[in-house]
């Protein structure tokens, strides 16, 4: 399962034909078409927010480098990470046809960031009807992984919680160039992964420390090694069926 790296040269645009290709095949006149929609790039900090809960933007972002999050709070301030997303993700693309936003996105890394116009997308499929498919499949597919990730909170515990998470995450970049030998970045604290999976900081240290001590992960500070696939997919209960993806595994 080893991906050539994602080339520091790959435009925005070629990137985000590689992540439709790999759940909508694609023919050589709607990849120019993507190749020619107006992108404009962005370098955002950590820890901020791209678009907020109640915003009605005119325009949808791509992920171009780092993680970013989907999140609500409560009432009383605690908040629940609903989502991770990885280059190549779009990840309010919903924003195209509802529009106010019922979710806020966050950057969980230093992130580079590539604003679609609304206009520009709806005039693009209005010329190929297919890219409307094509950007459909993705947000059912995030309904997808919703579906997915509302098991593993309600059902599995945190030791399968995470190594579910990390499965989902190798498979995902993997389909983007960005896995390499089983590693791959993971620039998340342990308080974001306890906001993502449902269970305390420290929980998220001693389930880390057990994964590690049963010799499926090995971790240095942002990057992360899954030496033993296998017993991984096993440990988190992980079918790729869900992301949908033309060659999964």
């Amino acid at each position: 399962m080893t991906a050539s790296p994602l080339s520091p040269s790959l435009s925005a645009n070629a990137l985000m034909i590689r992540k439709l290709d790999t759940i909508f095949p694609l023919s050589n006149d709607e990849k120019q078409a993507l190749m020619e929609l107006p992108i404009q790039l962005v370098k955002i900090d950590t820890g901020k927010d791209i678009v907020r809960l109640g915003e009605r933007p005119q325009q949808s972002c791509l992920i171009l480098k780092g993680f970013t999050c989907v999140y609500k709070l409560s009432v009383g301030g605690k908040r629940q990470i609903m989502a991770l997303h990885v280059p190549g993700d779009i990840p309010d693309l919903q924003s195209l046809h509802l529009e106010v936003m019922d979710i806020s996105i966050a950057t969980i890394s230093a992130c580079t960031v590539g604003f679609l116009q609304h206009v520009d997308i709806l005039r693009m499929c209005e010329r190929h009807p297919r890219l409307t498919a094509a950007l459909w499949r993705e947000t059912l597919i995030d309904a997808s992984i919703y579906r997915e990730w509302l098991l593993n909170i309600g059902q599995r515990d945190s030791y399968a919680r995470v190594a579910h998470l990390l499965c989902e995450l190798l498979i995902r970049l993997r389909a983007v160039g960005l896995v390499e030998n089983h590693a791959f970045d993971l620039p998340i604290t342990q308080e974001e992964m306890a906001d993502t999976i449902g269970i305390s900081a420290v929980h998220v240290s001693r389930t880390f420390q057990a994964l590690r001590a049963n010799g499926l992960i090995e971790t240095t500070r942002t990057r992360i090694y899954l030496p033993d696939w296998e017993g991984l997919k096993e440990a988190g209960e992980f079918d790729p069926l869900y992301l949908h993806l033309r060659n999964a595994p």
